[in-house]
């Protein structure tokens, strides 16, 4: 049997919060002594620990004394629900700390400035320049000329939603055009990155099929590293977390990776990134 003190150097909790437990009736001792002393034996303090999982978890202590009251209060089954919400509060922690990272490191992520008409220009220019001859061919085609074309790609940097979305991917519009000069066309290296995209996505198909989640969280983690190198990206959490919305949605992209992958790959990896980011 242990004491109050014993409970409350072995767990952390206070005396005077397990002397509250016990007034309102969340934790009694298992026995009381006729000097008054409260003891408790080794059931109390896995209840004990089991309270301190809800409270991690910053549910009040009204709803943890009717949840474990509960005539149907299943402890493996509310242990299991503590460990997937306790896994996603990490990830989301873990996620607002690769922000700070990125902050401390002069990346400004709060960056909304609009393109100029010469950066875009500059970056269209760039994107020209970088295309196979075959795929310049293919979208002239497709859009009349040359110049029409153009117009395509320049009105891509009008729409405020899109810059939005580029911005908060890289942080500032500096980084977003860094990374767009940076693209070579390189058959052979894009050629690689899908290669190496389609190798996780089989990963997260062999995790989906196996029900294992760390697997899927490790998939997620080969995703960002591609990503990155794909986008020149400091920190995929946001390009991923956007992704994992469209896939949500059920529509092209979505279809497009259940048809490569199999059925159900697009909601199980939007499942997997909004899990490992804590969304």
């Amino acid at each position: 049997m242990k004491t109050v003190k014993d409970m409350s150097e072995i767990t952390g909790v206070s005396i005077r919060t397990l002397r509250y437990y016990d007034e309102i009736g969340l934790l009694n001792p298992t026995e009381i002594t006729k000097a008054g002393y409260r003891l408790y034996d080794n059931k109390a303090l896995e209840k004990l620990q089991e309270i301190m999982f809800f409270r991690e978890l910053e549910i009040p202590l009204i709803d943890i004394k009717k949840i474990m009251d509960n005539p149907n209060y299943d402890k493996e089954q509310a242990l299991l629900t503590q460990k997937s919400l306790l896994e996603q509060k990490r990830n989301r922690l873990n996620g607002i700390i690769e922000l700070i990272t990125d902050v401390m490191k002069g990346v400004n992520t709060m960056s909304f400035e609009a393109f100029s008409n010469e950066e875009v220009q500059k970056m269209v220019n760039h994107t020209l320049e970088c295309m196979s001859k075959e795929s310049l061919h293919e979208q002239v085609q497709k859009y009349g000329n040359m110049e029409k074309y153009k117009e395509h790609l320049v009105s891509g940097f009008a729409n405020e939603q899109a810059v939005a979305d580029l911005l908060k991917w890289y942080g500032s519009k500096e980084k977003a055009m860094e990374a767009v000069m940076q693209t070579t066309g390189s058959g052979k290296e894009i050629k690689q990155e899908q290669e190496e995209n389609a190798r996780i996505y089989k990963h997260f198909m062999t995790a989906k099929k196996a029900g294992n989640m760390d697997m899927a969280h490790s998939a997620v983690e080969m995703l960002a590293e591609n990503y990155k190198t794909m986008f020149a990206l400091d920190n995929a959490r946001n390009i991923l977390l956007d992704l994992a919305k469209e896939y949500l949605k059920g529509e092209k992209l979505a279809e497009t990776a259940d048809s490569q992958f199999g059925k159900g790959c697009a909601e199980y990896v939007a499942h997997a990134i909004q899990h490992y980011y804590g969304a």
